[in-house]
């Protein structure tokens, strides 16, 4: 029966990589206003503060665990910690992610190795231990985050634009291998979105102009915008999507 709790997280616990900044900090609140307890696991304490004040307004629950995403044994670490902290896991967000630009001429091996181990190896292995969890529970949901580039190119972001179309390949493999344990795998990829990350991008008269008239919505997002689409992607209103990258991105790819 379908009503508002639908889209309720009230009893369920999220992981959220990267989730105390950036987009990963209205994926956080996003799901903590609807009920949902969320552990956040990033590499520094980064605006931890800020997000228990935010938790504390709203009465939620929210945690932290400081882990780097890309070492060996940090799928078992938050796993572990999560179980502890909450004794289950209905919903992983694997948020963090990173870019590093350069001509392709100079672009280094070892700047190809950082971006991929965080962007497209960490989520997989991460998934994978977050799944064997999900599975036992016979419910689930992981919601990766896609870019823009995973449908485009991006000639200075050769990484960056790999992992990100990998997202998507993974998002389907993974949808299509969980499905029998009601476990749902989708992706968000956002499009060009008002933050301190793309504040140089929105000052460039030549390029921010470009964008604009490649956007029919007219303005670039707003991160809140996000926010609806991830409680959705992790709520039972949802259930029966998955393997789809969704393309919050106000039309961009239209044109």
């Amino acid at each position: 029966m379908f009503d508002l709790n639908s889209f309720s997280l009230k009893g369920k616990t999220a992981i959220i990589t990267g989730g105390a900044s950036g987009l990963g900090e209205y994926y956080t609140k996003a799901i903590l206003k609807v009920g949902g307890r969320v552990l956040i696991v990033s590499r520094t304490d980064k605006n931890w503060d800020a997000m228990k004040d935010y938790a504390n307004q709203l009465g939620a629950d929210l945690r932290f665990f400081k882990q780097d995403l890309t070492a060996a044994d940090a799928p078992a670490k938050i796993v572990n910690d999560a179980l502890k902290e909450f004794g289950q896991i209905d919903i992983l967000v694997n948020n963090a992610g990173m870019q590093l630009r350069n001509e392709w001429q100079a672009y280094r091996d070892e700047d190809w190795n950082r971006v991929v181990n965080l962007n497209l190896n960490a989520v997989y292995f991460l998934s994978h231990a977050v799944a064997k969890e999900m599975a036992k529970q016979k419910s689930g949901k992981i919601i990766n985050i896609g870019s823009m580039q995973s449908f485009r190119a991006g000639k200075y972001i050769f990484p960056y634009t790999a992992s990100k179309h990998g997202i998507v390949g993974l998002t389907k493999a993974y949808a299509d291998a969980l499905a029998p344990d009601n476990i749902q795998v989708n992706a968000i990829a956002p499009g060009y979105i008002n933050t301190p990350m793309t504040k140089a991008l929105q000052e460039d008269p030549v390029r921010s102009k470009e964008i604009l008239e490649h956007i029919p919505a007219g303005h670039w997002a707003d991160p809140s915008e996000l926010m609806g689409v991830v409680v959705f992607l992790a709520s039972a209103a949802s259930n029966y999507i998955t393997g789809v990258t969704l393309p919050v991105d106000g039309g961009y790819l239209l044109r």
